[in-house]
């Protein structure tokens, strides 16, 4: 094996597979006080079936922008997102998101935060419950259903999250910045988890991160997108062996990908200040 990282361009052709998300030509403008404003321009791009993305960029690049246009939570400007070739025009059923914020209920226990989600779908309690109980059991939270959020420590809240999000069977999940709260301890042992829990259940992700180093851990490929109007610069395949855990943070090659996703940062804030 080549030491040197597979970096494909934007443009290029990757090896055929099957999408279930495709991004055409995604544009996003802005219209301020000041005049109109370009966050996006012109992203493309698709995630197969079951694969694990990650989004990197300088700050203020559109990471987060991208992924609520890929949720159905804004609109783009120019462009499309398809789900399964349909045109994404809101929220749907197939996609849930993780945020970075703690986003539990604090007045519920972890059992019923994880059940929100069937009970306003209209699933029956005992159904509902069995289901929540399941995916807690999943994201390791055994013992802690009649707990509430406020009892917990900031990585379980996150797999609360995790939780509450999969009980659904997404087909894709969106999570932006889901650990940029916590410890880099943490955020290790919460990433293991959630890489543990990705094998299991095998959702298309796509993972918004600032942490070079988590995207490497977590990711099949990485987009790094450019300065704003974010387009995608580069996608890095991440071809280290699965499962992953302490040993891939030590690897030669793990250090190569980190290496190579530095340099396309660091290329892209020396563009973007000439």
């Amino acid at each position: 094996m080549s030491s040197q990282p597979q970096v494909r361009r934007a443009g290029e052709v990757p090896a055929p597979e099957e999408p279930v998300v495709v991004l055409e030509h995604v544009s996003k403008t802005y219209m301020t006080d000041e005049g109109p404003v370009e966050a996006i321009a012109d992203v493309s791009g698709a995630i197969p079936e079951g694969r694990f993305v990650a989004l990197i960029g300088a700050s203020g690049s559109g990471k987060t922008t991208l992924l609520d246009i890929v949720a159905g939570l804004q609109r783009p400007s120019g462009g499309r997102v398809l789900v399964d070739g349909e045109e994404v025009r809101g929220p749907r059923r197939e996609l849930a998101m993780v945020f970075q914020e703690d986003s539990t209920l604090h007045w519920r226990s972890v059992l019923d935060n994880v059940a929100f989600g069937l009970e306003v779908a209209g699933m029956g309690a005992k159904e509902r419950r069995r289901r929540a109980a399941e995916m807690i059991r999943l994201v390791g939270l055994d013992g802690f259903e009649r707990q509430r959020p406020g009892q917990l420590s900031g990585g379980m809240k996150q797999r609360v999250a995790i939780a509450r999000a999969l009980v659904m069977r997404p087909r894709i999940l969106l999570m932006d910045e889901p650990f940029g709260a916590l410890d880099q301890q943490t955020r290790t042992v919460v990433g293991g988890e959630l890489l543990r829990i990705w094998e299991e259940t095998r959702p298309s992700i796509l993972f918004v991160t600032h942490d070079i180093n988590e995207a490497v851990y977590l990711a099949d490929e990485v987009w790094v997108l450019s300065s704003r109007p974010a387009t995608r610069k580069a996608v890095v395949e991440i071809d280290l062996e699965r499962p992953r855990g302490t040993d891939t943070l030590r690897s030669q090659r793990f250090h190569a990908l980190t290496a190579e996703l530095w340099g396309l940062i660091a290329d892209e804030a020396t563009e973007a200040a000439a």
